[in-house]
Parts: structure tokens; sequence; C-alpha cells
């Protein structure tokens, strides 16, 4: 369906948990609240609301956190949601600790691709973003997932002083391995500080002084708002999301389920619709506030500038409204 704005928003992305097995510092630092499992949504409710979603035109379901993996039977729950007749796409974000021991269910089940986030390529920086981590285990996972077929890509978020250092490392590896590696600009929520992430602007100047012959890529590499550039002869490519530098508003096809199922029609605000009372009703009930909430989704995000005195921001952490 579309907004008052007339996008179409035909993409939902539903976090299943708050936790997760890394500590990330800009995500989930230590010593932030968890909530009960009482207070989750069961899997039940989250496919009730994909199949009601997907009434209203929501085609494409991305399963996030938290780490997803983390909760138990979080494959059962991508396969329920492929069988829902209308969704058309379900793919999924993780941290890729734990990620290998399930690619050949992932493969079965038909998983239209795997986004696995990935900040360093040094063992030592990696300990240490993630609160413990260990590398290994995640490359294992992305060298699986490439094998097996399924398309792959990997997140970076770039961080003064952190890992700028790697840039031309991730797009390297990009190269090698025929996937797409996406740099994510920093945005200002929750723990994160956008003052440490470095802008898209300067991230393609530094890949186009190293290799001239990057050029725009105007195939379709999935339904985010990334844009793409690759290298003639070469497989894989380097994806920009500038969220800050480059806004995309206009063009966002979007809202976010939370685990505690709130309806986020926008990351930047702390605002959204409460399905949990929604659920105690009927379809047709479920079905209004969704699409009043996507109707009412707000037209820009307030991360560089603040429009309207009544916008408030958003200041949980990701991993509680769902990356």
């Amino acid at each position: 369906m579309k907004d008052r704005y007339g996008r179409t928003i035909d993409y939902m992305r539903v976090s299943i948990t708050d936790r997760c097995d890394l500590r990330c510092r800009y995500c989930m630092p230590e010593g932030c609240e968890k909530v009960s499992m009482s207070q989750i949504l069961t899997y039940e409710e989250i496919v009730r609301i994909c199949k009601v979603a997907s009434e209203l035109g929501i085609s494409r379901i991305k399963i996030t956190g938290g780490e997803p993996f983390v909760r138990l039977g979080c494959t059962d729950l991508i396969r329920s949601i492929k069988a829902v007749e209308g969704i058309e796409e379900v793919t999924v974000t993780t941290n890729g600790q734990t990620l290998e021991r399930y690619i050949d269910e992932l493969k079965d089940i038909g998983i239209d691709g795997i986004n696995i986030s990935l900040d360093t390529l040094d063992p030592e920086r990696y300990t240490y973003i993630t609160g413990g981590g260990e590398i290994e285990k995640t490359m294992k996972s992305i060298e699986s997932a490439v094998r097996s077929g399924i398309r792959t890509k990997i997140n970076c978020l770039l961080q003064k002083g952190f890992n700028e250092d790697e840039l031309f490392s991730f797009a390297e590896l990009a190269f090698r391995l025929g996937i797409d590696v996406r740099f994510i600009e920093m945005m200002p929520v929750g723990a994160a500080d956008a003052g440490t992430g470095i802008s898209n602007t300067v991230v393609l100047r530094k890949l186009m002084e190293k290799w001239p012959d990057l050029e725009p890529d105007r195939n379709v590499h999935g339904n985010g708002p990334a844009v793409y550039y690759k290298r003639p002869g070469k497989e894989g490519g380097i994806g920009l999301i500038s969220a800050i530098h480059g806004k995309f508003c206009e063009y966002c096809n979007r809202v976010r389920l939370t685990s505690q199922g709130q309806l986020k029609p926008c990351l930047s605000f702390d605002t959204g619709t409460d399905l949990i009372t929604a659920l105690k009703g009927t379809d047709d009930e479920l079905k209004e506030a969704i699409r009043k909430a996507i109707y009412e989704k707000p037209k820009a995000h307030s991360f560089t500038d603040t429009e309207n005195n009544d916008i408030h921001a958003e200041h949980r952490l990701m991993s509680q409204i769902g990356g």
C-alpha cells in the first residue's frame, strides 16, 4: 500500500528478539536491559502479523534481532513466513557467530538472502568491538553461505580511529568472494554516535581513487536503499547506505516491527503503533491498525534536523527496536 506521501511500502523488518550473543558497543553495550520472554511476540503472533500485512501489500520480510538465531526455532519461523501467501521474499540479518550450523536448513527453506554484520577483519578488533566475539566463526559462516549459493551480503560500519583503515580490505573481500559489501553510515540511535562514523561521500572518493574503473551498478541488489558500484570483470559489488549524507527518505519503502509488537514507521522516531492491543481483536482490526501506521509514516527522518516540535527522537538501543 501507499503512505500519505505516495510511497509504496512493501518491506517489513521483523525483530524477533532483543537478545544477542555479542555486545557490540554501538548496538548492545554491556548493562543494557532485556525484556522478559513474556513481553516478546510469539512466533504465532509474528506469522499472523505477516499474513495480515501481506494483504496490505507487504511482500518482503527481513528477520532481525538482536541476533535472531539466539531465539530457539528461528528457522521454523522463517519457514512459516516463507509459506505465507503474498510474501515473495524472506531474508535474515545475523552476526554470523552461529550461522554456519543453519546454512543447510536455510538453503532447504529457500531463504532469499543473508546479511552478515562484520565491522572488522582483524581478530583483536573484532573481539573488542563485539565484546568477546570470535571472528573465525563469522568468517566460516560467510564462506559457508557463499558456497551454498544463498545471496550473501556483508554490512560494515566504518568508524573513525577504529576500522577506517580497512576500507580497501573489505572491498577486496567483496571482489574475491563475489558478494556485496555494504558500508552503512552510523546513525544516532541508542548508544551509537553518528560523530564517530565516516561519510559515504568520503568512502566513495577513496574507493574511486584506488579503483578508477569503479562504476555505478543499476542492477537491483535487494530491498534496501543502498547505491551500488562495481568493477568491470569483477564479481561482487560495493553498496553505500548513506542515511546521513545521502538522505533517501523520499524512496523509503519500509516499516519495522519490534520484538515487543510496536510497528515503527521510521527508525528515527520513538513513535509507533502498539500491535499487541490489535492482536487481541479480529484480523480486520489488526489490518486497520497496520494500515493506519503505514499511511501515517513520517515524511523524513530527523537525524540531521528537526522540522516539527512534536517529533521525538528514538533513544532505545538498536537491539531493542530491530536493526
